[in-house]
């Protein structure tokens, strides 16, 4: 005799749905601390870093509209994961500390990757990414790609540029610098206009979380060419 509470299934044997994002509270609020971040920060005068914080803003805005469904991909660590934890525990007293928290609810989910065919064994220890929306994302999306760098300390991340993508970074925890330029806290956005060459430096201490966002055309975000560049002389004659 079957339960009036606990009714059979219409179609025994059906394959369950795929679960969205509104069905993984987790990730929606990671996601909705990426929002915040792009639309109350500031873009400190600069017309150009309004138009991307905004085109950021409105490319997600659509995609929480559509409640996507959600790409199972297999959870996968590097030797630099080992150092997320702290990273974390200082995000966590800092500026960035909603995002840290929102981020160490799905740490065990996170898909932690290169980017790049060949990777120099010392970075390889000390450098890994993991997008949490994209193409390659759990929450997908061909027109805007967001998620975290993470970098042990004293790293040096070589010279490289992305073509035909424009690419911010916010710190969430850790200083880091950028083509010598300047010192970034957490809580700072950099904006990288397609092409430009940028080499990242961090702190000797502690760990850098970086979020970043990525917008571009589809084609450009699918297959983004990730290259470092070469830092080599060329050769007399």
């Amino acid at each position: 005799m079957t339960d009036a509470t606990d009714p059979m299934p219409e179609h025994p044997g059906a394959p369950a749905e795929a679960p969205r994002l509104m069905d993984r509270p987790d990730w929606l609020y990671l996601l909705r601390e990426f929002e915040a971040l792009y639309r109350h920060g500031s873009a400190g005068g600069s017309k150009v870093i309004r138009a991307h914080r905004r085109q950021v803003r409105d490319r997600l805005s659509a995609v929480l509209a559509r409640n996507p469904e959600l790409a199972v991909r297999a959870a996968e660590a590097k030797p630099v994961t080992a150092h997320l934890a702290r990273a974390l525990d200082v995000g966590e007293r800092g500026a960035m500390q909603g995002m840290a928290r929102a981020l160490r609810e799905v740490r065990t989910l996170l898909t932690w990757e290169y980017g790049y065919e060949r990777v120099p064994p010392a970075l390889a220890r000390k450098y890994a990414f993991c997008e949490v929306l994209g193409p390659r994302g759990p929450v997908q999306s061909d027109r805007l790609i967001l998620g975290f760098v993470l970098f042990a300390p004293a790293t040096t991340y070589p010279q490289h540029s992305h073509k035909k993508i424009e690419e911010s970074y916010i710190s969430v925890a850790g200083a880091w610098s950028e083509n010598n330029a300047a010192v970034y806290a957490p809580g700072s956005l950099i904006l990288n206009r397609p092409g430009d060459e940028h080499r990242i430096t961090t702190g000797d201490l502690e760990p850098c979380l970086l979020a970043y966002a990525w917008t571009g055309e589809p084609d450009a975000l699918g297959a983004p060419g990730m290259k470092l560049s070469s830092t080599r002389a060329p050769r007399a004659g």
